[in-house]
């Protein structure tokens, strides 16, 4: 998120209208609605942790048990149980 000045974007009748609730101070314009991105969008979270757990359930399918799938990749045994036996 970065910082733009008022001055150079806003109406100036919409920028007066502004300031008689907020002088000189700084605010924060979510997104609307429609645009605005899921969880993970920006960084690739989402995809990341899709394709991690795909292979944790692959491997579990595989034999791989759920004590070797925690100490492989770094979860709790009660995190591993979620993924391996999610419906997804």
């Amino acid at each position: 998120m970065k910082y733009v000045n008022a001055e150079s974007i806003l109406p100036e009748e919409l920028l007066k209208e502004v300031q008689k609730y907020i002088n000189g101070e700084i605010i924060y314009v979510p997104v609307s609605n429609g645009s605005r991105k899921g969880w993970g969008a920006n960084s690739g979270s989402k995809n990341y942790f899709k394709i991690r757990n795909h292979e944790i359930q692959q491997q579990f399918s595989d034999g791989s048990t759920i004590e070797q799938l925690s100490d492989r990749f770094f979860l709790s045994h009660d995190s591993i149980k979620k993924i391996v036996y999610s419906k997804k």
